[in-house]
């Protein structure tokens, strides 16, 4: 069945004039285009390969259905899809700010403040997915980009290929990036938003010192250091940085989804509602670390959590063995910070 039956029969290239290619991924290309119709008017097109595709075409099926419930000032919108001979193409709003932590390295001044009002807008957009039912279950840095190049930019959440509604079944599939997944999703419990939430903790931890809670190149001890929420506000990183904020980044990052925090608790803690965010500058010190973690992207593994586990148990490292290994205080050798 066609995931999208056209009204009057037209193609894509009807309707918009393909420019400029903004990039490639293993299935797909996406395009710069303006609609004919409205002159001026810009989208991004995501053309898919239907071979490529093939045998996963649930997975898109699944993104669709989920985009088209989202309409929010923070998620980027899907506007129209169309299934073609070859090819299924996503018409997409278009964001051309770039990504979160390059705005960040970018920036002359950058503060507690700034992160609290970044994170407040994640979990404005956060709160509305969950009201509607979906987990977005990969929130992360990549995933969150700027509209535009404007100063005041809105944050945009992006990436939708992970995500679940919750009519769809108990989810308890590991899937997401190594160093954002929460503990419940590594020792493959059933899990429902409160992973989402894990994920906005971890963002929070790097956006103000500039480096991740968990870091191990070794797979086991990351996901041991994970499982256990053993992290720790080092000295002399987080000396500068307020109580307030620790303490919303523990009710995050808490081991216990049913302790965690919801959207809305976390909306209302003071650092997100109140005044409690510091406005000393600390761009220095954050954008260093960044652009080490920037720099040494290469590093990071092309696989998501789901390949991971496959690889733990084929080490015979099950998750109940990770939550008794042994590790350091903080699970990281001393010279942190590390790549993100």
């Amino acid at each position: 069945m066609p995931l999208f039956k056209r009204r009057d029969g037209g193609s894509i290239r009807d309707r918009f004039e393909f420019r400029d290619v903004l990039g490639t991924g293993a299935f797909s290309k996406v395009f710069l285009a303006e609609c004919k119709a409205e002159p001026g008017h810009l989208v991004a097109v995501k053309c898919i390969d239907k071979k490529a595709l093939k045998g996963k075409e649930e997975s898109l099926e699944n993104e669709i259905k989920v985009l088209r419930k989202l309409r929010h000032q923070n998620i980027v919108q899907l506007y129209d899809t169309y299934d073609e001979k070859g090819y299924v193409y996503l018409v997409m709003e278009l964001v051309t700010g770039g990504e979160l932590f390059d705005r960040i390295v970018a920036k002359g001044s950058y503060t507690e403040k700034d992160a609290s009002h970044l994170i407040r807008q994640v979990l404005h957009a956060v709160s509305f997915m969950h009201d509607n039912g979906v987990v977005h279950r990969d929130l992360k840095p990549e995933n969150l980009l700027y509209f535009n190049h404007e100063e005041d930019s809105k944050i945009m959440i992006s990436d939708f290929g992970l995500s679940k509604t919750e009519d769809s079944g108990v989810m308890a599939t590991a899937c997401g990036t190594p160093g954002y997944v929460a503990p419940e999703v590594l020792q493959q419990k059933p899990y429902g938003k409160a992973v989402d939430i894990w994920s906005i903790g971890v963002i929070a931890y790097i956006l103000l010192c500039g480096y991740p809670p968990f870091y191990d190149e070794n797979d086991a001890n990351l996901f041991a250091q994970i499982i256990k929420g053993e992290y720790e506000f080092d000295a002399p990183y987080w000396n500068e940085i307020s109580d307030s904020a620790k303490d919303f980044i523990s009710h995050l990052m808490c081991c216990d989804p049913d302790q965690r925090f919801t959207c809305e608790q976390a909306l209302a803690h003071p650092w997100i509602s109140g005044n409690t965010a510091y406005t000393k500058d600390i761009h220095g010190s954050v954008a260093s670390h960044l652009k080490k973690s920037l720099a040494k992207r290469n590093w990071k593994k092309a696989y998501n959590a789901a390949a991971a586990i496959r690889q733990l148990q084929l080490l015979r490292i099950s998750s109940s063995r990770a939550v008794t290994g042994n590790s350091s205080s903080n699970g990281t050798p001393p010279n942190r910070p590390f790549p993100v």
